[in-house]
């Protein structure tokens, strides 16, 4: 069974958003701003869906 990342990378947030790769690096620094982590900390599957109201069952359907 293969593995999925539980990490979001601004290209993912390309994909499911559809937008360009500059919003998406915006968004992942607005991502951990609202949940307090330092720019060089990761972003999850978990804190993505909770800031973007979009199930984690169907962001992990994007990633690999």
């Amino acid at each position: 069974m293969a593995q999925k990342r539980c990490i979001v990378y601004s290209k993912d947030v390309q994909i499911i958003t559809g937008r360009s790769e500059r919003y998406a690096q915006l968004l992942l620094q607005k991502i951990r701003k609202f949940h307090n982590k330092k720019p060089h900390q990761y972003v999850t599957v978990q804190e993505f869906s909770d800031f973007s109201g979009i199930p984690p069952e169907n962001v992990g359907d994007y990633l690999y």
